[in-house]
């Protein structure tokens, strides 16, 4: 098994991030498929047929979506660890990838078809320029099917964050990281296990390492950057339950309202204000105003941390929260 070994100082740099690439990988590789899992169908129906059309008016897109799909091996020059933090933009990211040589780019998907559950061939790989031809695939499916939903995907993933955040805060990575991936895991004091498949153990640098929360994807991979640079991608609480599907009233709604009722639902993980309006796709004004009843009710409370104020809910909000009609 691969084992990540981190310095005192390594581990002491940890950090979390955001990655619009990994999030644009991840979705791209969901629409590369005829179905998907039932809390991003909605997204899914109504963005595949035209994902679909441009891979067949493109078979060096098709080929690339087909075997991202189908690997246990995401090559590094799309798996790459974010440089700008929680504030990493698109543009930076993608000129790296527009930016690999092709010898890069073809020794790159060798590995992911060697890596790959079916059989494929690399018969695709027409012309030159292949990093750039990658990155306007990417830049295409962010443009379409991605950007018109970020605001709702940042603010589930902020809030992600903010709740692993106060785990870290409270119990260190061990405890993070027990709760991230089903396949990672703690080792010794040193060391983090990525997957079960045999492998080198790695060195993060001094600079830690990073995890990035996607809001589609539904597994984990790790992304290198020589010589040592590691960031692990992984789904992010909440986003099995960011269906577009209505929710059917309750005695919650009938109780408090629909607006207080949806709050108190979201504030199963901690989050801002902010972070409630885009999520919830109400105004900030209302927000704050329901916010403050809720407060005066004792359902929720506010914390500063850092910067922000982020809501939680009392002991009484999860009480009245968790009794849901069946």
């Amino acid at each position: 098994m691969v084992l990540l070994r981190l310095s005192p100082m390594a581990l002491s740099r940890s950090r979390f991030a955001l990655s619009p690439l990994a999030e644009t990988l991840g979705s791209m590789i969901v629409l590369g498929k005829p179905a998907s899992e039932p809390w991003v169908a909605p997204w899914h129906g109504r963005h595949h047929p035209a994902f679909a059309a441009a891979l067949d008016a493109d078979p060096f897109a098709k080929g690339l979506v087909r075997l991202l799909g189908s690997t246990k091996w995401l090559p590094e020059f799309v798996a790459t660890p974010p440089s700008g933090g929680m504030r990493t933009t698109l543009a930076e990211e993608l000129a790296k990838v527009a930016c690999v040589s092709d010898e890069e780019v073809r020794a790159g998907l060798e590995k992911s078809v060697a890596h790959s559950w079916k059989r494929h061939d690399l018969s695709w790989l027409d012309g030159h320029g292949w990093g750039a031809r990658t990155a306007g695939l990417l830049r295409h499916v962010w443009d379409a099917h991605v950007f018109p939903d970020w605001p709702r995907r940042h603010a589930l993933l902020e809030r992600d964050v903010t709740y692993r955040a106060g785990l870290l805060a409270a119990h260190g990575w061990p405890r993070v990281l027990q709760h991230m991936s089903r396949r990672s895991a703690w080792v010794g004091t040193d060391a983090i296990r990525f997957g079960n498949r045999p492998g080198p153990d790695r060195v993060v640098g001094d600079e830690g390492m990073l995890f990035v929360p996607v809001s589609v994807a539904s597994g984990t991979w790790l992304c290198a950057a020589p010589p040592d640079r590691y960031a692990q991608v992984y789904p992010a609480r909440g986003y099995a339950a960011t269906t577009d599907h209505p929710r059917p009233h309750h005695a919650l709604e009938q109780l408090i309202g629909t607006g207080r009722a949806a709050i108190l639902r979201a504030l199963e993980h901690p989050a801002t204000s902010s972070e409630l309006a885009a999520h919830l796709n109400r105004s900030l004004g209302t927000i704050g105003g329901h916010l403050a009843v809720l407060r005066d009710a004792d359902l929720v409370v506010r914390n500063r941390v850092g910067r922000r104020v982020v809501y939680r809910r009392t002991e009484a909000g999860d009480l009245l929260a968790g009794h849901r009609e069946s």
